[in-house]
């Protein structure tokens, strides 16, 4: 179950308090990670290149606890697992949201988010739900047309949003590798550039492991 952080013991406190006084307290970190092997594995597997990046990051993030970190008006809560929920594209060119139930084995979360996302598409269930009431996620979203160097959300100003932000780019040839932007934004009072760095470093690890982590069941 979700328990709270002894915020009293915790050595980053006096980061807490400061960053949960500023205005914009979120960072973001823009870097590339190796998608060769995955692009590989996908391929041979016959599964979905978004999906399994989906699969990845959100397991990487589940590893690194601060990204499971929320805030609450009597502290920080840390929730056991956390889900993502991203923009998808829509048969009329708009966007929507779809939200899928993380599982570690990843063909039953490649199967749940295969009927869920046809479910969008297809416009069986609303492709406009914002589940402002859900703070178990990590958002999602994805700029399969680009690869960005740097990135910046549209924000509303909520004062207990700490809901991290990723977003996934265009791959691109590199020197015979296929290398891939991803955006990572974070609220700093309960992250910091370790722990993106953590995340970065675990995402690179599931990448180059694809063959092993995708195989088809």
């Amino acid at each position: 179950m979700a328990a709270y952080l002894d915020i009293a013991a915790w050595p980053r406190r006096k980061h807490y308090d400061l960053f949960r006084s500023y205005e914009r307290p979120f960072f973001n970190i823009c870097a590339n990670v190796d998608v060769t092997a995955l692009k590989s594995a996908v391929k041979a597997n016959d599964k979905s290149f978004f999906l399994s990046c989906l699969y990845l990051s959100t397991a990487a993030a589940n590893r690194v606890e601060p990204f499971r970190y929320r805030l609450r008006e009597d502290g920080v809560l840390i929730h056991d697992v956390v889900h993502p929920g991203s923009t998808v594209l829509m048969p009329d060119d708009t966007f929507g949201f779809a939200y899928f139930e993380f599982d570690d084995r990843f063909d039953v979360f490649h199967s749940m988010a295969e009927a869920e996302l046809d479910a969008i598409r297809s416009f069986r269930k609303s492709a406009f739900d914002l589940r402002d009431d859900r703070d178990d996620l990590i958002h999602y979203s994805v700029i399969p047309w680009i690869s960005f160097t740097s990135f910046a959300h549209a924000r509303r100003l909520i004062e207990l949003d700490s809901t991290p932000k990723i977003v996934l780019g265009k791959y691109y040839l590199e020197n015979s590798r296929l290398m891939m932007p991803v955006s990572v934004e974070v609220h700093h009072a309960l992250v910091d550039g370790l722990h993106v760095g953590q995340y970065f470093d675990q995402l690179q690890q599931g990448m180059a492991e694809a063959a092993k982590l995708l195989i088809a069941k």
